[in-house]
């Protein structure tokens, strides 16, 4: 009996020392995949900081010397705060667009029957498969004639246009998964459908509106191809252009380019960490309900 004690002690022993190697080689891989990610942000940061020519003696070294002006450089010289506007004004206004017209189609996916629903739900989701250069010519050529080209309405409608599938998946999910007695129960309160809409099923979906709200942004952002092909007017182009012409400007020029980096960086850092824990809510509320 005191050999199987032992040997069960043992065992014990064994897979305690098991689960903690395990942890602990979890809080490694966890840590590594942190500074291999955090580093990036963080080597852009402190290089903005920098001069060319310290850049250029050692890119890893932290900064002797901080260089304040590189921003100036970047926001005057560089015109990054004209674009800065821009990219803010053509995002803002199309994830307005996209909130408006994806939570609509989404709420009438989720809540009502009618015929071929399943055909327009696919039709839209079909939309994420597209490839956003494979349809730059035709798209150019309907803005043309639109006489829309060189004008921001033309990146609202693209990105608008781009956005919506993705909304109509993320909202439709959510939506669909709210208890419809609430809706009825409204509705024969006296409530019109559209005031429903806007005064119930939009505020308790806030999660999944923060998480498109933040892809949205992110991706309209970031965006360049639609903006180098509509716009022409240095007056009306969005960052990521601002960003390729002053590289192309001042190819040497390091320390302002990251700056101007870090200026562009900024909005999406303060838009994500005022509005992670509804994302995570929004990304995770479909499997929870599931």
């Amino acid at each position: 009996m005191e050999n199987v004690i032992k040997a069960n002690g043992g065992k014990d022993l064994l897979s305690g020392v098991g689960k903690r190697f395990r942890k602990l080689l979890l809080y490694a891989l966890l840590c590594f995949v942190a500074i291999t990610t955090v580093y990036p942000l963080l080597w852009m940061v402190y290089t903005s900081f920098k001069s060319n020519q310290d850049i250029s003696m050692n890119t890893l070294a932290l900064p002797t010397k901080l260089h304040f002006e590189n921003y100036l450089e970047a926001w005057k010289t560089a015109r990054i705060g004209e674009y800065f506007f821009n990219s803010i004004l053509v995002a803002v206004v199309s994830i307005i667009f996209t909130i408006l017209v994806g939570a609509s189609a989404a709420f009438i996916l989720a809540k009502f029957k009618f015929k071929m629903q399943r055909l327009v739900y696919t039709s839209f989701i079909i939309g994420m498969l597209i490839p956003i250069q494979s349809i730059l010519v035709p798209l150019f050529i309907q803005m043309r004639n639109f006489k829309l080209l060189d004008s921001r309405w033309s990146l609202i409608l693209s990105y608008t246009a781009f956005g919506l599938p993705m909304a109509i998946f993320i909202l439709e999910s959510f939506i669909r998964d709210l208890p419809s007695e609430i809706l009825e129960s409204a509705v024969i309160d006296g409530s019109s459908v559209p005031r429903a809409f806007f005064k119930l099923i939009l505020p308790m979906s806030r999660p999944a509106l923060a998480t498109v709200i933040i892809l949205s942004f992110l991706n309209n952002w970031k965006e360049f191809s639609f903006a180098l092909i509509f716009i022409s007017d240095e007056a009306k182009k969005t960052l990521p252009l601002g960003l390729y012409n002053f590289l192309g400007a001042e190819t040497n020029n390091y320390a302002g380019l990251t700056a101007a980096l870090v200026i562009s960086s900024i909005p999406v850092l303060i838009m994500y960490l005022f509005m992670q824990e509804q994302v995570i809510k929004g990304m995770t509320a479909g499997a929870v309900k599931g």
